[in-house]
């Protein structure tokens, strides 16, 4: 019987089993044709591209909350020492480098500019209730962490979950077999939900093209042809930002360590080009630890440890997109970021990075918590949705160069710590 069911294949079956990327990328391209042919007239489709947008919304919070808790509880406090501690303020710092990057490269190269997708009435009055750094810095902390879940808080949920981790995290290696066992159960609960949020998320996956064509068409009907321009113009300064961020702050990290970068590059070029082919981080995971030990020739003792970590935790590519892509869509909406906001989107990418990498699709979605933090949540119908919609369209390209430089700067990271370790095999590179 079983086999007879395999044998049968459904009506979608062509749509579900071809490639996720290249059908959102035909989406956009079939949505931005039929715009500039149909003109303002398709705005009939509308509620296709805001059905796509409240899907997102549903998913954001429980996808934040469940894969930050686990990501957190999963870094084990007996583990947490000299190792550690080290490369996780490796990882922290660079991220908040790479988003620096990001935004550097944002307002440097202005895509969207000129855009205007959004009345400059919206924008002033957007301006009116922007919060100031200090109060947002103190509304990290909730005062109430079910109504910052509920009403979709992203700071606040970011730093209760962190914590909530944490402490889950020193609950599954206590003494007490009690305690021990709930916060096994506890963890196990997160585990198990987490694992049905990134199922959920690949269900509303699969409704991106539609909902990619929709708000596409849209825009396009609007526009016309000269949205194009600002999307190639994001695709130059992410690559851009990527390029320099690898040559110049992994470059300089590993000379101040006396490490040869381009040998590094070498060593390394075998994890890079798989994760640009393969877009995972954690799927390249096997790749980039043979790497270390047989190229780079670090201990296993130190790569079993902060490979895996920083394939949780460290996102540096993502945090380059992320920064471009909210200078692109501050200034296709007609409100350009504040420097409040700038510094808000790399607190807000460097706390987000460390429940990325589970995510399908992470850098898009984590840029949904990202604009939020800075009063522009992509709410259907408005513009900020058009301009997340025309960013997810070429999300594909955007995510191979940033899935490549976050297996890089894992390497990187974790070379240096072996370096000061004394766990670096240095024969390997005196060839």
């Amino acid at each position: 019987m079983s086999t007879e069911l395999e044998g049968k294949k459904g009506i979608m079956d062509w749509y579900f089993k071809s490639n996720l990327l290249i059908r959102i990328l035909i989406g956009l391209v079939l949505g931005a044709v039929v715009g500039i042919i149909a003109g303002p007239s398709i705005a009939w489709i509308n509620p296709l591209g805001d059905l796509f947008v409240r899907l997102l919304k549903m998913i954001v919070m429980p996808v934040i909350l469940f894969s930050l808790v686990v990501g957190s509880a999963s870094i084990s406090p007996a583990r947490l020492g000299r190792v550690g501690i080290k490369i996780i303020i490796f990882y922290m710092l660079t991220s908040a480098f790479a988003v620096a990057a990001g935004l550097l490269a944002g307002n440097i190269f202005r895509p969207g500019l000129g855009m205007a997708l959004g009345g400059a009435a919206e924008a002033a009055g957007r301006e009116l209730v922007r919060p100031s750094l200090i109060d947002t810095l103190l509304n990290i902390v909730p005062k109430n962490p079910f109504s910052a879940i509920a009403g979709g808080a992203v700071l606040p949920t970011i730093f209760f979950a962190i914590i909530f981790g944490i402490g889950l995290s020193y609950l599954k290696i206590s003494k007490n077999e009690r305690i021990k066992k709930a916060g096994n159960a506890v963890f196990d609960f997160f585990d198990g939900a987490a694992e049905v949020m990134y199922l959920v998320v690949r269900w509303v996956l699969q409704y991106a093209p539609i909902g990619v064509f929709a708000l596409i068409a849209v825009v396009f009907g609007k526009q016309g042809a000269k949205a194009v321009g600002p999307l190639g113009m994001v695709t130059l300064a992410v690559y851009t930002a990527l390029i320099l961020h690898v040559v110049v702050i992994y470059g300089g990290l590993l000379s101040i360590f006396k490490i040869n970068f381009f040998k590094f590059l070498a060593g390394a070029k075998e994890a890079m080009l798989t994760a640009f082919v393969t877009r995972s981080s954690s799927g390249t995971l096997p790749v980039t630890m043979r790497c270390a030990e047989e190229n780079l020739g670090v201990s296993r003792n130190i790569f079993s440890f902060t490979l895996p970590l920083g394939a949780t935790i460290n996102m540096d590519g993502t945090a380059i997109y992320q920064g471009v892509c909210a200078i692109f869509i501050g200034f296709a909406i007609g409100m350009p970021l504040s420097f409040n906001q700038q510094l808000i989107v790399i607190i807000t990418a460097v706390l987000a990075s460390i429940g990325t990498a589970g995510v399908p699709g992470a850098g898009a979605i984590m840029l949904l918590l990202v604009l939020d933090s800075v009063g522009l949540p992509v709410e259907a119908g408005t513009p900020v949705a058009a301009a997340y919609a025309m960013i997810l369209g070429i999300d594909a390209i955007l995510d191979m160069g940033r899935t490549a430089v976050n297996v890089t700067e894992d390497l990187g990271c974790t070379t240096i710590v072996a370096k000061t370790e004394k766990e670096l095999e240095l024969a390997k590179w005196s060839k």
